[in-house]
């Protein structure tokens, strides 16, 4: 991931004409309003099933887990913090010992687990505590039963979505060697499983596999990865993952990401070429597909159409998601503003995206709520502690990161997503006196 300070790619990456391939970037360094990389312990935790997530972290890390989980009623959730108490930010107390100490305990409690996560935090990193080294040794330990990993979910200069990315990519190093060079096609980055299998039945339907999918839904079915593997990122936040992938041999497809009927067939197109599938068996297997996703994007068109846009910058999602809303619904772009921005996993979305947006990569907070004040658009996407104070200025606002909390990817969940951004607009017209 392309942190502040790094260097940069060279600006002519981006491939193909017109969009905003070439329109230049505002860089912005400031005051920042994000949540940190532990919130995608939320989705991580239901997707990959016998894997515990333990933050090594604050009370403040604790409260964060719970408020953005919610209450588990049905089921004892498979993530927790080892509290570093004020004796271990004095030194009065070996922090590995008591890690060990609730590790072992945790594990006697649930035989069940399979993979454990050591995640770091802004604490963690600030007392040094070396988690890389403990995760080692408490691997050697528990093993085979269990491996314990460990990966950085700090806020230190990060976006929440790079928590993600970051357990993906210390996922790459357990992933066995897949034999020879035969081909399999690997999709990389969480999905709901509902939009996994959907994405199974069409691969199938056009002869692309054998298809595996990164994470896996059990840890001890992490797929293998080798010179044959070709991935696709089904997400566009995961750039770490991608590296490390690449270091072990897998060749990335570039493709648009999965969202809306364009979105999906350019990107199960991407696929299809490398495999070398005909036109016509490609319109034969996605014409339902894409027919289904045209139909439910008909019943928001008429609320989004002409609409202005302005996106904060906080998930990583912004590109696709404008790409999305301008090209499928007919709404006008007037800011986009993205953490960073990966101008090669990115290319095929700069060029579709309107030429007129302003494009903006990294945040200074004031600056850019004075260019949302002036511009006063229709609505207005952005992270939570904003998006109350923008109502009560009369900005219709939604949740940034309600869109990777939901399943949106794919033609059946196309509709869904346009649902997401015509909700906020029919409320607001409703509650007009």
């Amino acid at each position: 991931m392309i942190h502040p300070g790094a260097p940069r790619e060279p600006e002519g990456m981006a491939t193909g004409a017109g969009g905003c391939a070439d329109t230049p970037i505002l860089r912005e360094r400031g005051q920042r309003e994000v949540f940190c990389g532990l919130t995608g312990i939320i989705w991580l935790h239901r997707k990959i099933q016998d894997a515990f997530f333990l933050v090594v972290g604050s009370r403040t890390c604790a409260h964060l887990l719970q408020s953005a989980a919610g209450v588990m009623i049905f089921a004892e959730p498979r993530f927790a913090t080892a509290i570093i108490e004020e004796r271990d930010l004095a030194g009065l107390a070996d922090a590995n010992e008591e890690l060990d100490r609730v590790v072992t305990r945790l594990i006697q409690r649930r035989p069940d687990i399979r993979m454990l996560f050591l995640v770091g935090s802004c604490p963690s990193e600030v007392i040094k505590l070396d988690l890389s080294r403990a995760a080692q040794r408490l691997s050697q330990r528990f093993s085979p039963g269990v491996r314990v990993l460990n990966y950085s979910g700090s806020g230190i200069e990060t976006t929440f979505t790079e928590g993600e990315d970051a357990c993906l990519a210390a996922l790459v190093p357990e992933m066995p060697a897949e034999p020879g060079t035969a081909r399999s096609l690997l999709v990389v980055g969480a999905l709901a499983e509902v939009v996994e299998d959907q994405f199974i039945r069409l691969f199938a339907a056009l002869g692309v596999g054998p298809v595996r999918f990164l994470p896996s839904r059990r840890a001890s079915e992490l797929p293998a990865v080798g010179e044959g593997t070709r991935f696709l990122l089904a997400q566009p936040f995961l750039a770490g993952t991608a590296r490390a992938l690449e270091a072990r041999g897998a060749r990335h497809i570039p493709a648009p990401f999965p969202l809306g009927e364009e979105g999906t067939t350019a990107w199960l197109r991407a696929a299809a070429e490398v495999w070398g599938i005909g036109e016509e068996r490609f319109a034969q297997a996605t014409a339902q597909g894409r027919e289904r996703a045209r139909a439910a994007l008909a019943n928001h068109r008429a609320t989004l159409d002409g609409k202005s846009i302005f996106f904060f910058p906080d998930s990583q999602l912004e590109l696709p998601l404008a790409r999305f809303l301008s090209r499928e619904l007919g709404m006008k772009p007037i800011e986009i503003g993205t953490p960073y921005l990966h101008r090669q996993h990115l290319a095929h979305e700069l060029a579709l995206l309107p030429a007129a947006a302003n494009l903006v990569e990294g945040q200074h907070v004031d600056r850019q709520l004075d260019r949302c004040r002036e511009a006063r658009p229709d609505m207005t996407v952005c992270g939570l502690g904003l998006a109350n104070p923008l109502e009560a200025e009369g900005l219709t606002t939604k949740w940034s990161i309600e869109l990777v909390f939901s399943p949106i990817q794919g033609y059946d969940q196309a509709g869904d997503l346009a649902g997401l951004f015509a909700r906020p607009l029919v409320r607001r017209e409703k509650l007009k006196v």
